[in-house]
């Protein structure tokens, strides 16, 4: 079973769909004993830092992620999942992320003839071997819908980047903890073969 962690975020719907037409059963749920019983957990999103960090503590989802990174279990962080993963954000001052990865995420600069958000399609840069690319061909590309973005303390966690006037770590993977600032669930064949490499994690 697959937990898709529900606190009120947008864009849950569209990766239970992903998962469902890649045929395997999952639950869109804040219930913690689910979460910590699944095989597989993702953490989609979109919004606010500040805000999302706020319903997560008040649904008491916080030590609930916590206990399931440090478990082993495989868990997947999408766009605003992947962000909350950090320390902070410029999006919410003086709000704390989750502090499961160390680095910050930041406002993707102004100017350059680069509008932002960014809203679209960007080609990957694999940066090292990620096992949620296997099949996945170095300039392929994927959807993202972002303001913000990451700056991993750790670049050896980082398994993709995208060149958008600044580099932006796109995905990172460390033991168990997988996340990527684009959406997989929105990415075509190429979103789903990531997704699909997850789950057989």
């Amino acid at each position: 079973m697959i937990a898709i962690i529900d606190y009120d975020a947008g864009n849950i719907k569209s990766v239970e769909k992903a998962v469902q037409y890649l045929g395997r059963e999952c639950i869109v749920t804040r219930d913690r004993a689910a979460i910590e019983s699944a095989d597989h957990v993702i953490l989609p999103g979109v919004g606010s830092f500040g805000d999302a960090m706020r319903k997560l503590d008040e649904f008491g989802l916080i030590p609930v992620i916590h206990k399931v990174c440090d478990s082993g279990t495989p868990f997947l962080g999408i766009c605003l999942g992947l962000q909350l993963l950090f320390d902070s954000s410029e999006e919410s001052p003086g709000a704390e992320g989750l502090h499961i990865l160390r680095g910050s995420v930041k406002r993707l600069p102004d100017g350059k003839g680069l509008k932002v958000p960014n809203i679209g399609w960007n080609s990957l840069e694999l940066a090292r071997y990620g096992r949620i690319f296997k099949g996945v061909e170095d300039g392929s590309f994927v959807y993202f819908v972002h303001s913000y973005y990451l700056d991993a303390e750790d670049k050896d966690a980082v398994t993709s980047t995208i060149d958008y006037g600044v580099r932006v770590d796109a995905s990172i993977e460390a033991g168990n903890v997988f996340a990527c600032q684009f959406h997989p669930e929105k990415s075509s064949e190429t979103g789903l073969t990531i997704l699909e490499n997850f789950i057989n994690v």
